[in-house]
């Protein structure tokens, strides 16, 4: 290309034991970045693989022509959403692509639609395959929406590309992101979901470590970004509060009508007090928990071993 574009684009590629799929997941997203962008680079968040995937990036890497690469190699295993962080706090483009895996079902030029999508105004943008979801994801996905007052509904993603403005907005509102696609939807800027048609299937699976990290993400968010949890403890304890003015009521109607024990009726009234007051309380305490989470997440720090630059 004769005219390219002239904003410094920035690519963060998370990396956790995909020797597989690397090399030409970083090949195809370099070619795009050199072939449309004057000034680009390409960050490779290296969540602490045990395999190849290293060697492979820096051999993808060592052949770039314009494109600045970058292997960022964290301590130990931080998870997608700690390590992207790192990778976009790194990142100095006025544009920034974020590729959660390297799972290329889609056509590079998506890649460029999704950029273009960004220039009409968009401050950030996302890119998810235009297929079925796995079950479980669609589960998670189904009950988070449903539980949120978030203006566009989340799905899952492939890709996305975020504005310098967006990013900034998101470090002035947060100290940390524990779950960023819900934090993108919170911040109050223009969104855009692009569908694509997968042009193969490439399905990444996950480790032990990675499995169990997703499990204990998706708990996570579910608690610290909806009302899931405040509305299942407020049911519940409307439903004890009842439990505990009907057996209040039952040891009255034993007291009048019947001879019961000595004492059991005494105790049944203050058993039923009791509980009617911790549950009132409990529920009180919960919501000011759930208004603290909302004000202050989880504070999630990051720290890397080692940046090379390519």
């Amino acid at each position: 290309m004769t005219n390219k574009e002239k904003n410094f684009v920035s690519a963060v590629v998370y990396i956790h034991n995909d020797e597989e799929n690397i090399e030409g997941f970083l090949q195809a997203v370099i070619q795009v970045l050199e072939e449309n962008f004057e000034h680009s680079e390409v960050i490779c968040v290296n969540d602490f693989s045990q395999d190849g995937s290293v060697e492979t990036a820096k051999k993808v890497g060592a052949q770039a022509q314009d494109t600045t690469i970058t292997i960022l190699n964290m301590s130990f295993f931080h998870g997608v959403e700690a390590a992207m962080n790192a990778g976009v706090d790194l990142a100095i483009g006025d544009f920034v692509f974020e590729f959660d895996s390297c799972i290329a079902d889609f056509a590079p030029r998506e890649i460029m639609m999704v950029y273009k999508k960004a220039l009409e105004g968009y401050d950030i943008v996302s890119a998810s395959p235009d297929k079925k979801q796995r079950f479980s994801s669609n589960i998670f996905y189904r009950v988070f929406n449903r539980s949120t007052n978030f203006s566009y509904d989340l799905y899952s993603e492939r890709f996305r590309i975020l504005s310098r403005r967006v990013i900034n907005r998101i470090s002035s509102m947060n100290k940390s992101v524990p779950y960023r696609k819900a934090v993108y939807a919170n911040c109050g800027l223009k969104t855009k979901n692009i569908r694509y048609q997968p042009v193969k299937t490439c399905d990444r699976k996950n480790d032990k470590i990675e499995h169990q990290y997703r499990m204990r993400l998706a708990v996570d968010s579910m608690i610290l970004f909806t009302e899931l949890g405040y509305r299942f403890s407020i049911t519940m304890t409307i439903i004890m509060m009842f439990v505990a003015v009907f057996v209040a009521g039952y040891s009255a109607v034993i007291y009048l009508f019947s001879t019961p024990v000595a004492g059991w009726t005494t105790t049944i009234f203050f058993m039923a007090f009791a509980f009617f007051g911790l549950f009132g309380i409990l529920s009180i305490i919960i919501k000011y928990l759930q208004i603290l989470v909302d004000l202050v997440f989880k504070r999630k720090r990051y720290s890397f071993e080692s940046i090379e630059k390519m």
